[in-house]
Protein backbone atom coordinates (compact mmCIF):
# COMPACT_ATOMS: atom_id res chain seq x y z
CA UNK A 1 0.00 0.00 0.00
CA UNK A 2 1.53 3.50 -0.80
CA UNK A 3 0.92 6.15 1.86
CA UNK A 4 0.17 9.86 1.79
CA UNK A 5 2.85 12.26 2.18
CA UNK A 6 2.73 14.02 5.62
CA UNK A 7 4.12 14.88 8.73
CA UNK A 8 1.69 13.52 11.10
CA UNK A 9 -0.34 10.21 11.17
CA UNK A 10 -3.37 10.28 8.94
CA UNK A 11 -6.15 7.35 9.46
CA UNK A 12 -5.60 5.69 5.48
CA UNK A 13 -9.51 5.32 4.26
CA UNK A 14 -9.27 1.17 4.34
CA UNK A 15 -11.15 1.21 0.98
CA UNK A 16 -8.58 3.01 -1.22
CA UNK A 17 -5.92 0.51 -2.00
CA UNK A 18 -3.04 2.84 -3.01
CA UNK A 19 -2.79 6.35 -2.01
CA UNK A 20 0.62 7.14 -4.02
CA UNK A 21 -0.15 9.70 -5.90
CA UNK A 22 -2.12 11.52 -3.30
CA UNK A 23 0.27 14.04 -1.34
CA UNK A 24 -0.22 15.55 1.67
CA UNK A 25 1.30 18.89 2.28
CA UNK A 26 4.04 18.52 5.27
CA UNK A 27 1.88 20.37 8.26
CA UNK A 28 4.03 22.83 9.12
CA UNK A 29 3.41 25.17 11.55
CA UNK A 30 3.17 27.75 9.09
CA UNK A 31 0.79 25.80 7.09
CA UNK A 32 -0.92 24.84 10.25
CA UNK A 33 -1.27 28.55 11.14
CA UNK A 34 -2.83 29.56 7.82
CA UNK A 35 -5.35 26.86 8.04
CA UNK A 36 -6.48 27.45 11.31
CA UNK A 37 -7.25 31.05 10.30
CA UNK A 38 -9.37 29.48 7.40
CA UNK A 39 -11.02 27.53 9.79
CA UNK A 40 -11.59 30.31 11.86
CA UNK A 41 -15.72 31.17 11.64
CA UNK A 42 -14.78 34.51 13.28
CA UNK A 43 -12.25 35.34 10.22
CA UNK A 44 -13.49 37.71 7.83
CA UNK A 45 -13.42 37.97 4.10
CA UNK A 46 -10.41 39.93 3.27
CA UNK A 47 -8.81 37.67 6.09
CA UNK A 48 -9.84 34.64 4.47
CA UNK A 49 -9.22 35.53 0.96
CA UNK A 50 -5.51 36.57 2.11
CA UNK A 51 -4.81 33.29 3.51
CA UNK A 52 -6.24 31.31 0.76
CA UNK A 53 -3.66 33.09 -1.41
CA UNK A 54 -0.71 32.04 0.75
CA UNK A 55 -2.32 27.95 0.85
CA UNK A 56 -2.67 28.06 -2.67
CA UNK A 57 1.13 29.11 -3.11
CA UNK A 58 2.20 25.88 -1.77
CA UNK A 59 -0.38 23.49 -2.80
CA UNK A 60 0.44 24.77 -6.41
CA UNK A 61 4.15 24.53 -5.95
CA UNK A 62 3.88 21.27 -5.00
CA UNK A 63 1.48 20.07 -7.77
CA UNK A 64 3.57 21.58 -9.98
CA UNK A 65 6.44 19.32 -9.50
CA UNK A 66 4.28 16.62 -11.39
CA UNK A 67 5.17 18.62 -14.61
CA UNK A 68 7.36 16.58 -16.32
CA UNK A 69 11.34 18.09 -17.33
CA UNK A 70 13.98 17.17 -19.85
CA UNK A 71 17.61 17.76 -19.38
CA UNK A 72 19.09 21.40 -20.68
CA UNK A 73 22.35 23.41 -20.29
CA UNK A 74 22.73 26.89 -19.69
CA UNK A 75 25.35 29.52 -19.13
CA UNK A 76 25.83 30.71 -16.03
CA UNK A 77 26.90 35.26 -15.72
CA UNK A 78 30.55 33.45 -14.14
CA UNK A 79 30.93 31.81 -17.83
CA UNK A 80 30.59 28.20 -16.32
CA UNK A 81 27.72 25.63 -17.91
CA UNK A 82 25.42 24.68 -15.55
CA UNK A 83 22.87 21.31 -16.17
CA UNK A 84 19.67 21.72 -15.20
CA UNK A 85 15.71 20.84 -15.74
CA UNK A 86 13.23 22.31 -18.23
CA UNK A 87 9.06 21.77 -18.38
CA UNK A 88 8.74 19.10 -21.34
CA UNK A 89 4.81 19.98 -21.48
CA UNK A 90 2.72 23.15 -21.34
CA UNK A 91 0.70 23.90 -18.35
CA UNK A 92 -3.42 24.39 -18.18
CA UNK A 93 -5.08 25.54 -15.52
CA UNK A 94 -8.38 24.39 -14.96
CA UNK A 95 -10.60 26.46 -12.52
CA UNK A 96 -13.65 24.84 -11.30
CA UNK A 97 -16.02 28.23 -10.97
CA UNK A 98 -16.29 29.51 -8.95
CA UNK A 99 -13.97 28.69 -6.15
CA UNK A 100 -11.22 27.41 -8.41
CA UNK A 101 -10.97 30.63 -9.89
CA UNK A 102 -9.28 31.75 -6.02
CA UNK A 103 -6.02 29.55 -7.08
CA UNK A 104 -5.83 30.92 -10.69
CA UNK A 105 -3.09 33.76 -9.26
CA UNK A 106 -1.23 31.07 -7.21
CA UNK A 107 -0.66 29.53 -10.67
CA UNK A 108 0.55 32.46 -12.28
CA UNK A 109 2.89 33.41 -9.65
CA UNK A 110 4.27 29.90 -9.45
CA UNK A 111 4.98 28.88 -12.61
CA UNK A 112 7.49 30.35 -15.49
CA UNK A 113 6.97 28.69 -18.64
CA UNK A 114 3.89 28.32 -20.63
CA UNK A 115 0.64 28.75 -19.35
CA UNK A 116 -3.30 28.56 -20.16
CA UNK A 117 -6.62 28.43 -18.32
CA UNK A 118 -9.75 26.97 -18.87
CA UNK A 119 -13.41 26.99 -16.54
CA UNK A 120 -15.53 23.96 -16.00
CA UNK A 121 -18.85 24.70 -14.01
CA UNK A 122 -20.22 22.05 -12.64
CA UNK A 123 -23.31 22.52 -9.86
CA UNK A 124 -23.96 19.99 -6.79
CA UNK A 125 -28.25 19.37 -6.59
CA UNK A 126 -28.32 20.53 -2.57
CA UNK A 127 -31.15 18.50 -2.45
CA UNK A 128 -29.98 15.50 -4.23
CA UNK A 129 -26.67 16.01 -4.15
CA UNK A 130 -25.75 15.34 -7.63
CA UNK A 131 -23.36 17.20 -9.49
CA UNK A 132 -24.64 18.46 -12.61
CA UNK A 133 -22.69 19.95 -15.86
CA UNK A 134 -23.04 23.67 -16.85
CA UNK A 135 -21.00 25.59 -18.73
CA UNK A 136 -16.87 24.83 -19.92
CA UNK A 137 -14.68 26.80 -21.78
CA UNK A 138 -11.42 24.74 -22.06
CA UNK A 139 -8.07 25.41 -24.40
CA UNK A 140 -8.18 23.60 -28.20
CA UNK A 141 -4.98 21.71 -27.46
CA UNK A 142 -5.69 20.67 -23.61
CA UNK A 143 -4.82 17.61 -24.37
CA UNK A 144 -1.08 18.44 -24.79
CA UNK A 145 -0.88 19.66 -21.90
CA UNK A 146 -0.31 19.35 -17.95
CA UNK A 147 -3.78 20.20 -16.61
CA UNK A 148 -3.43 21.45 -12.87
CA UNK A 149 -6.92 21.45 -11.96
CA UNK A 150 -7.63 24.02 -9.34
CA UNK A 151 -10.61 23.13 -6.78
CA UNK A 152 -10.01 23.76 -3.05
CA UNK A 153 -12.71 21.73 -1.06
CA UNK A 154 -12.59 18.25 -2.46
CA UNK A 155 -15.92 16.88 -0.51
CA UNK A 156 -18.26 13.69 -1.98
CA UNK A 157 -16.07 13.61 -4.92
CA UNK A 158 -18.98 13.86 -7.51
CA UNK A 159 -18.17 17.76 -8.84
CA UNK A 160 -14.59 16.25 -9.21
CA UNK A 161 -15.51 13.23 -11.05
CA UNK A 162 -17.61 15.05 -13.46
CA UNK A 163 -15.14 17.19 -13.96
CA UNK A 164 -12.22 14.60 -14.90
CA UNK A 165 -14.75 12.85 -16.93
CA UNK A 166 -15.34 15.63 -18.92
CA UNK A 167 -11.20 16.69 -19.56
CA UNK A 168 -11.07 12.62 -20.33
CA UNK A 169 -13.56 13.10 -22.84
CA UNK A 170 -11.71 16.35 -24.50
CA UNK A 171 -8.44 13.65 -24.67
CA UNK A 172 -6.34 14.42 -21.51
CA UNK A 173 -4.88 11.21 -20.08
CA UNK A 174 -5.71 11.06 -16.30
CA UNK A 175 -2.12 10.81 -15.02
CA UNK A 176 -1.51 14.44 -17.03
CA UNK A 177 -4.12 15.74 -13.96
CA UNK A 178 -3.14 17.11 -10.98
CA UNK A 179 -5.85 17.93 -8.23
CA UNK A 180 -4.66 21.20 -6.31
CA UNK A 181 -6.58 21.58 -3.25
CA UNK A 182 -6.75 23.15 -0.40
CA UNK A 183 -9.39 20.35 2.10
CA UNK A 184 -10.32 17.22 0.96
CA UNK A 185 -12.56 14.21 2.90
CA UNK A 186 -11.54 11.34 2.99
CA UNK A 187 -14.85 10.14 1.53
CA UNK A 188 -14.58 12.37 -1.88
CA UNK A 189 -10.67 11.22 -1.22
CA UNK A 190 -11.33 7.50 -1.44
CA UNK A 191 -14.03 8.01 -4.55
CA UNK A 192 -11.50 10.00 -6.50
CA UNK A 193 -8.48 7.58 -6.10
CA UNK A 194 -10.80 4.57 -7.04
CA UNK A 195 -12.24 5.76 -9.70
CA UNK A 196 -9.08 7.59 -11.25
CA UNK A 197 -6.23 5.76 -9.76
CA UNK A 198 -3.53 7.44 -12.14
CA UNK A 199 -4.86 10.75 -11.03
CA UNK A 200 -2.28 12.88 -9.01
CA UNK A 201 -3.85 14.41 -5.84
CA UNK A 202 -2.42 17.45 -3.97
CA UNK A 203 -4.16 19.03 -0.54
CA UNK A 204 -3.18 21.04 2.41
CA UNK A 205 -5.49 19.58 4.60
CA UNK A 206 -7.36 15.86 4.98
CA UNK A 207 -10.38 16.16 7.24
CA UNK A 208 -12.42 12.69 8.56
CA UNK A 209 -15.75 13.37 8.26
CA UNK A 210 -18.66 15.25 6.30
CA UNK A 211 -22.07 16.77 7.40
CA UNK A 212 -25.17 15.49 7.02
CA UNK A 213 -24.91 18.40 4.22
CA UNK A 214 -22.37 16.91 2.71
CA UNK A 215 -20.22 19.61 3.72
CA UNK A 216 -15.99 18.54 5.18
CA UNK A 217 -15.89 18.69 8.78
CA UNK A 218 -14.22 20.40 10.49
CA UNK A 219 -13.80 22.02 7.26
CA UNK A 220 -14.05 25.35 6.66
CA UNK A 221 -17.52 26.37 5.46
CA UNK A 222 -19.00 27.50 2.38
CA UNK A 223 -15.60 28.35 0.53
CA UNK A 224 -17.13 30.39 -2.26
CA UNK A 225 -19.36 32.06 0.20
CA UNK A 226 -16.26 33.20 2.54
CA UNK A 227 -13.72 34.09 0.24
CA UNK A 228 -15.78 36.48 -2.20
CA UNK A 229 -17.91 37.73 0.90
CA UNK A 230 -21.02 36.28 -0.07
CA UNK A 231 -21.77 35.30 3.18
CA UNK A 232 -25.62 35.98 4.23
Amino acid sequence: MGSITATTTITTPASVPDLKNVTLLEQSPYLVGLMTILRNAETDSSEFGSCVDRVARLVVASALSHVPTVETQIKTPTGVTYTGRKPAKKVCGVSVLRAGASMESALRECWAGPLSFGKLLVQRDERTYQSRFLYSKLPPRISEDVVLLLEPMLATGGSITKVVEILIEKGVAPENIVLANVVASKQGLDTVVKKFPDLKIVTAALDPDLTPSKFISPGLGDFGDRYYGTVE
